[in-house]
């Protein structure tokens, strides 16, 4: 990797959009008070590590070594940045 690399935006869009075998950093969580408290609760806090393992409508979600299921409702809140493309 070059040091233009690490310099380089890195592409944000919400935890729908990262593809499958994706690895994103959390960045924000954009909605409603009580949906965003809710997902930090859940572990969705900013600069948490996701990979997204599946799905569309319902996510299939790895973090901090535990699989999660999201609704597509509740995942368009988590806005991430790309750190590793997937399949």
């Amino acid at each position: 990797m070059m040091t233009s690399d690490l310099c380089q935006p890195r592409p944000r869009m919400p935890l729908t959009e990262l593809p499958v075998g994706a690895i994103g950093r959390v960045c924000a969580l954009d909605g409603e008070v009580n949906v965003c408290q809710r997902l930090r609760e859940m572990g969705f806090c900013e600069s948490a590590v996701i990979e997204k393992v599946s799905g569309e409508r319902t996510l299939l979600c790895q973090l901090c070594g535990t699989r999660i299921a999201l609704s597509d409702r509740a995942a368009k809140h988590i806005v991430v940045e790309l750190i590793r493309g997937g399949v």
